[in-house]
């Protein structure tokens, strides 16, 4: 935890970390409630919406709850859904399944997340929060055992650690309260759930990650509001994971695919398997004659209900994807991060009002009557059920849990382990044979990291650490044959000397696009993912 030095310091009543759509729903729902509440944005962005990733098909209802004129102020969500389609793959056929109630889109948007987010910030903006973009929180601030702040990454550190000729020290950013929105896998949010026990009798979270790309195409072939969903090949029946595919806006589709990090084959390579689905005779032709404008890439929590860790710790409280609100079934999260974002927000301006500067009681409370938690508890046994019984094992729980018992279960299934714990050694998995990509529906790794516009100022620390560095080579290339090197989306971990006897892992961090694979998969847990200085990262353009 940070210790007051010489910095700059600005007190606010409210903090939020992250500048994404729970730190911004929440950021106005601040003002909303309370106008003379100061409150403070901070972004390790180097503009909002700069780091971030979805789909997306938006579920409005909490922007409806948030701003009811969304429409006639401009958001940037004016495509509406369609039609939906759900396939299942095999290698060379599609075949359309019912459409599980959870995935209809009817009434939802199809839109770029990143977009919302940047025009939800101008709405806090003009309602007088402040939001400072291209400051990443390095740590927090504790005082007498609760979190009084936090202090932003200093700008100009040299790579050996010492202030270079442009050093600029970061500032005390202190509040009475502090809410951490940092998205999946934060780092400030790991180290307080380990600081406060936050996860202490509750099931593992487990996660994913999911590659997009975003693509023109010609628009004879263009169907705005055209959906597809796919489970099945090119993943084997034990991953879990699947595509998506979304036409909307002017000529554009969004393609990603999404790979549970609880896989077990050490080969598997998520941003391969993307690629190799693109080739499918059923999705190949929604890119014929388009071209690919920009590449991402991020993890996200997937536990649900029985994996949220306690909400609250002393002076602040976790929401959105930092949480782990996420519907699985539904396949959005952003309606999710929004209303816990809303909840806290309200819950803290009552603790304000009441003049109660500690823990901001009753935010478990008000989820438990909020129309989150009745959405989340419905779901909670489905994502569990592809964990333990496999892909078909995991339809059939669906559909029992769906149609049968709808949502209304007398049992809540437990995620087994973590991710990190579930693979299995080299020697007893099946290697995989990647096809080489071609260069003009299917990309390797570094041609999409630079359309990611992904940039770090070279001469600053590594912002991956290694606990141990032996361990890279003693366990995971000895025993998974450095599965680093596969489940990275952006080629940041690479083996050289491997022909000279003498294999040893190179990072190579400028590629880094702060997807947090590294710091979830790792099997010993040794690899930490820290902040860079701010503004560094990819900067993902208006469309993703």
């Amino acid at each position: 935890m940070a210790e007051s030095v010489a910095r700059e310091t600005v007190a606010f009543d409210v903090l939020i970390v992250g500048a994404g759509p729970a730190g911004l729903a929440a950021a106005i729902r601040l003002r909303q409630l309370a106008p003379e509440t100061s409150v403070c944005v901070v972004e390790k962005g180097a503009e909002i919406g700069a780091h971030i990733l979805s789909g997306a098909v938006i579920e409005p209802r909490a922007l409806d709850e948030l701003i009811p004129d969304w429409r006639d102020r401009g958001a940037p969500l004016a495509t509406p859904a369609r039609e939906d389609n759900f396939l299942y793959l095999t290698p060379t056929r599609a075949w359309r399944l019912p459409t599980p109630p959870q995935m209809h889109n009817d009434g939802n948007l199809i839109g770029s997340l990143g977009d919302l987010c940047r025009w939800l910030g101008t709405q806090a903006a003009e309602m007088g929060v402040e939001i400072y973009p291209g400051f990443a929180a390095a740590d927090v601030i504790e005082e007498d055992g609760r979190i009084a702040g936090v202090v932003t990454g200093d700008m100009g550190i040299a790579r050996d650690g010492t202030p270079g000729p442009n050093y600029q020290p970061g500032m005390e950013l202190r509040a009475t309260y502090t809410l951490l929105a940092e998205g999946c896998r934060g780092s400030l949010t790991k180290r307080l759930m380990q600081r406060f026990a936050l996860r202490a009798g509750r099931n593992p979270q487990t996660y994913a990650l999911g590659c997009k790309e975003l693509w023109e195409i010609p628009a004879a072939r263009h169907r705005p509001g055209h959906i597809i969903h796919s489970i099945g090949w090119p993943l084997d029946r034990a991953t879990y994971g699947g595509s998506f595919l979304y036409h909307w806006g002017d000529n554009l589709v969004s393609y990603g695919f999404v790979v549970g990090l609880d896989y077990r084959n050490p080969y598997l390579s998520p941003f391969e398997e993307m690629q190799r689905l693109k080739t499918h005779p059923a999705i190949a032709p929604h890119f014929a004659g388009g071209r690919r404008l920009a590449y991402g890439a991020r993890a996200l929590s997937e536990g649900g209900l029985q994996s949220l860790p306690r909400l609250t710790f002393p002076g602040g409280c976790l929401i959105g994807d930092a949480a782990g609100f996420l519907n699985v079934p539904k396949i959005k999260g952003t309606h999710a991060a929004m209303k816990s974002g809303m909840l806290a927000a309200e819950t803290v301006a009552d603790a304000l009002a009441g003049g109660r500067p500690a823990e901001p009681a009753g935010l478990e409370a008000r989820l438990r009557a909020s129309w989150l938690f009745p959405e989340l508890h419905a779901v909670r046994n489905i994502r569990p059920g592809f964990a333990r019984f496999g892909l078909y094992g995991g339809l059939i729980n669906a559909a029992l849990d769906t149609y049968v018992l709808r949502g209304r279960a007398p049992w809540t299934l437990t995620h087994p382990h973590a991710d990190h714990e579930s693979l299995t050694p080299a020697a007893a998995a099946r290697p995989i044979a990647y096809p080489k990509p071609d260069g003009v529906l299917t990309f390797d790794r570094l041609s999409s990291v630079f359309i990611s516009n992904t940039n770090h100022e070279e001469n600053q620390p590594p912002h991956l650490h290694l606990r141990d560095p032996e361990v890279a080579i003693s366990v995971n290339w000895n025993r998974y044959r450095s599965p680093e090197t596969r489940y990275c989306p952006a080629g940041v971990y690479e083996i050289v000397g491997e022909g000279e006897g003498a294999p040893r892992l190179q990072i190579n961090a400028q590629n880094c696009v702060h997807c947090k694979t590294c710091d979830i998969k790792d099997p010993m847990q040794n690899i930490d993912w820290v902040p860079p200085e701010g503004g560094g990262g990819p900067v993902y353009p208006g469309g993703m």
